[in-house]
């Protein structure tokens, strides 16, 4: 059904659906209620959007990039904030949240080159920045970060950029709540997906939330938390988790690289 379609059918307006639809507006349990008869959600589903829905919502820093950010990323930044625990898993370039001033402005710069706006970049680096408040806040979340070795060699910015940024892993690598594990260059590669992170929540007033994965590519971003489909990125992190260097060993692996690669 398109909008247009739950509109009619509700004797809603358009732009309310809209509005709800991209967490423009909040939604009162009596909406909800309509929506899910609507579109026959039952079972554990429809408990955790009703749980959901109960929980007085405000509004995060998030809220303020929304002209800058695409939805999806800016709905994750609000996942991420409340997430219990995460596990990412990030191939070719170091996680947003471990990242250096100078190293997520040269990547940005590289990605995203003349397609967008200096000064949009400029917000995206200062979103992603405020992100990182995460790793020291004090109900910290337990973060497990595995990397490529090839994120560690893939140069962005100048030598100096990413001897700075091997350097804040190192530091990083050491918070009671952060893990940083590298998979190397040898050793059997388990091939798996891109990029992913997924995030797990507590439960909210005594009902279990599912999951979700956030996966980035090239085209823009899916947030899931379809029981099959997280399940997969779950076992594909095992699998990761198997193959890749214990913290420490990463640790001592990320120091020679920026001393014998960087220096």
């Amino acid at each position: 059904m398109s909008g247009d379609d739950v509109a009619a059918r509700l004797s809603w307006s358009a732009s309310k659906v809209s509005r709800i639809e991209t967490n423009r507006i909040g939604i009162k349990p009596s909406d909800l209620t309509q929506l899910l008869d609507l579109y026959l959600v039952d079972g554990d589903q429809r408990k955790q959007l009703e749980a959901l829905a109960a929980v007085k919502e405000t509004r995060g820093w998030w809220s303020a990039y929304a002209d800058t950010v695409p939805a999806e990323y800016l709905a994750y930044i609000g996942l991420e904030n409340s997430a219990t625990t995460l596990r990412a898993w990030s191939p070719e370039i170091v996680h947003g949240l471990l990242q250096t001033e100078d190293y997520a402005t040269a990547m940005l710069d590289a990605v995203f080159g003349t397609r967008i706006r200096p000064g949009e970049i400029r917000r995206r680096i200062e979103a992603r920045l405020k992100r990182q408040a995460l790793l020291t806040r004090a109900d910290a979340a337990d973060f497990t970060f595995i990397l490529d070795e090839a994120a560690l060699r893939h140069r962005f910015g100048t030598s100096a950029t990413m001897r700075a940024q091997l350097g804040q892993l190192e530091r990083l690598s050491r918070l009671p709540t952060t893990t940083i594990r590298v998979l190397p260059f040898a050793g059997p590669h388990p091939a798996g997906p891109g990029g992913f992170a997924i995030l797990s929540f507590a439960p909210v007033r005594g009902t279990r939330l599912n999951d979700v994965v956030y996966v980035e590519h090239l085209a823009g971003a899916n947030l899931l938390d379809d029981e099959t489909e997280t399940d997969e990125h779950e076992l594909a992190f095992r699998r990761l988790s198997g193959a890749a260097l214990d913290a420490d060993a990463s640790r001592a692996l990320i120091v020679s690289i920026a001393r014998d690669q960087w220096s």
